[in-house]
């Protein structure tokens, strides 16, 4: 393939990156005004507040709608012991953040030993794109997922962190709990995966 797709292009700059959909919508990454303080004692309200949060991650992060709603449970069980031992409030969706890469971890090692054994099946991946998106954004986010399934799960997570949630280097590789250098190696080669096997379908 002589060029790359339009969606790897967006890849490669590292800014301007395709959104995957997370359920009823995206809740913005920042509103414009400050919301409210929390009480992390009341879970029901954090939950409200961040369960569409947790969601968008983990949909990003695993690719695939019917695991979104156990992943929330799981980060959210977690959450009921947690969030007791946070100082500050305002650290609730940093420390969400956390669990939920951990969590999903665990999710695609399992899903990879699954594969192993012949025990998970192909996944069609043309609904993880925005609706909005254009029919060759969609497709080629389907397909970069379709590759993502035989990265290894530490460089999948670097690398959706970094080109589809579109975090900060430094946020990445907080949330991976590596070093700086660690998660650009798990991006570079999670990225040269991906670049490598879209042109060889192309």
């Amino acid at each position: 393939m002589s060029h790359q797709r339009p969606t790897l292009r967006l890849l490669s700059g590292g800014r301007e990156t395709p959104r995957a959909r997370a359920g009823a919508d995206d809740v913005p990454t920042e509103a414009a005004t400050a919301p409210a303080p929390i009480d992390v004692r009341d879970r029901e309200a954090v939950f409200r507040r961040f369960a569409p949060y947790v969601a968008r991650i983990g949909l990003r992060l695993l690719g695939r709608h019917d695991e979104v709603d156990d992943l929330i449970q799981d980060v959210f069980l977690a959450a009921q012991a947690g969030l007791d031992g946070l100082r500050e409030p305002e650290a609730v969706k940093g420390w969400l953040a956390t669990v939920t890469v951990r969590k999903a971890k665990r999710r695609l090692g399992r899903r990879r030993f699954l594969r192993t054994l012949g025990l998970d099946g192909s996944t069609d991946y043309s609904e993880v794109a925005d609706p909005a998106a254009d029919p060759t954004t969609r497709r080629t986010l389907a397909d970069v997922y379709a590759v993502l399934d035989r990265v290894p799960t530490e460089d999948r997570v670097a690398w959706c962190l970094r080109y589809v949630e579109g975090e900060r280097l430094e946020e990445v590789a907080r949330l991976c709990g590596c070093s700086l250098a660690t998660v650009k190696r798990r991006i570079g080669a999670a990225h040269g995966r991906i670049l490598t096997e879209l042109d060889a379908d192309g």
